[in-house]
């Protein structure tokens, strides 16, 4: 029977994506590994893979459209022996996005993957099980466990890493139908539609400034993730700050001897480089700090994974240097320069920008003194750091000098770190970066 290829969750917290463009037409032929289309997500465009042969019988959804929902059928491929006319009524999209509630960790189901095709998409259905876990069929056995109403949840999978497969909805015995999981659908998107939804509504902002000129902006998939993701954030983490001075004369005078000594390999590493190996170490001497917070627990990280914040048209990233303690200065400048790069051209995989346990956020370049940064959630702290600038301070020996100061700011999450604990990391910190031959011992 004629197979539809549905709207792929390229990453976690994907909800709906842009189909950009299709690179088949209706009556080609595709085979397993073929590329059949571009999809922007939230963050970035990727591209979408056949992963099994057949015709492709007929495409539903135009290149150009945006706000297609996860698990939309967006064209249907026929297997051999099948022709247009076994294609029934696909118009009509399906209500079976994805769960905005669902675990936002990376995993190895969705992180690295390109794009997904007929009978293998690894978009979650729109609930997930009890203990949190998604769960993950084939099209095909999504579509039996319907008919048969089968609660996919009750089944066990035998595919890879356990989808639910034709073989294990096919002798299954139909099941009460379940209230839960209709239930469960419009409630898991209530965060995200109760962030978007705070303040006046469109209309009423509109009317507010009728008479005047203005032009609407419609917010792209990456405007409105960022949009969702921080109001909840800010609403609903119970954040304090904590601040601390910085001298960075020691620091700039050892940098720029390294640099010196690197430029023949090409490498010169920023004060950035630096701040990020100075939390990495604090979290290892810190190591209660290094966790985040997970729903009705706290996980405690054993690697220093640190997050960057970049900023992007339209947007921003974080990409995570992972067991950046572990790392050499110039090999976290070279890793951080590449994904900046890559960050900003918009061709991070999932993978390269979830996770993390901690973040940085450096407006410093930018002439900004001092700001308090919104934790990104599931992540425990972030760090906020402003421009390094000529201060007058009061040495050691109680005489007043001129120092090279840096204002630093971390954003805490009261549920996973207390203020002694919090303090003693951005003290770590903070003696890192004074001492930045330390950070090489």
């Amino acid at each position: 029977m004629p197979i539809e290829i549905l709207m792929p969750a390229l990453s976690p917290t994907m909800e709906e994506g842009t189909l950009a463009k299709w690179l088949v037409k209706e009556g080609d032929t595709v085979n397993s590994g073929d590329i059949m289309a571009e999809i922007e997500t939230d963050k970035a465009t990727m591209e979408f893979e056949a992963v099994d042969e057949g015709v492709v019988g007929k495409i539903i959804v135009a290149e150009g459209t945006d706000g297609v929902k996860v698990n939309t059928p967006i064209a249907v491929l026929l297997e051999d022996g099948e022709s247009a006319d076994d294609i029934g009524d696909v118009s009509a999209p399906k209500e079976e996005a994805s769960s905005h509630a669902a675990p936002a960790e990376a995993s190895e189901d969705t992180a690295p993957a390109k794009g997904y095709g007929r009978g293998e998409t690894e978009a979650p259905t729109a609930r997930s099980t009890e203990g949190g876990d998604r769960i993950f069929a084939s099209p095909l056995a999504r579509r039996i466990a319907k008919d048969k109403g089968l609660d996919l949840s009750q089944i066990k999978g035998s595919g890879p890493k356990g989808r639910i497969v034709k073989a294990d909805v096919m002798d299954a015995k139909p099941q009460a139908a379940s209230s839960a999981l209709k239930a469960d659908a419009p409630a898991a998107s209530a965060p995200a539609a109760a962030a978007m939804a705070s303040g006046p509504t469109t209309d009423q902002v509109r009317k507010m400034y009728e008479g005047r000129e203005f032009e609407e902006q419609p917010l792209d998939g990456m405007r409105k993730t960022i949009a969702a993701r921080l109001t909840e954030a800010k609403q609903s983490v119970p954040h304090f700050y904590l601040r601390r001075d910085i001298e960075l004369d020691a620091l700039l005078s050892f940098r720029s001897k390294l640099n010196k000594t690197l430029e023949p390999r090409g490498v010169k590493l920023s004060v950035n480089d630096f701040i990020i190996k100075a939390c990495a170490l604090a979290l290892q001497q810190v190591p209660e700090a290094n966790a985040v917070w997970a729903g009705d627990r706290t996980l405690s990280l054993k690697p220093s994974d640190v997050a960057v914040a970049v900023a992007i048209e339209g947007g921003l990233f974080t990409p995570v240097l992972k067991d950046a303690d572990m790392k050499s200065l110039s090999a976290l400048s070279t890793e951080m320069k590449d994904l900046a790069a890559r960050a900003r051209d918009r061709k991070l995989a999932p993978h390269e920008y979830q996770g993390g346990s901690f973040a940085i956020s450096n407006l410093g370049m930018f002439g900004i003194d001092n700001f308090d940064a919104i934790i990104n959630p599931p992540h425990a702290a972030i760090l906020a750091v402003g421009a390094g600038a000529k201060k007058p301070v009061v040495g050691e020996d109680g005489e007043l000098k001129v120092a090279t100061v840096m204002s630093t700011t971390l954003s805490v999450d009261h549920r996973v770190i207390d203020g002694a604990l919090g303090a003693n990391l951005l003290n770590a910190i903070k003696d890192n970066l004074e001492n930045p031959m330390g950070m090489l011992a």
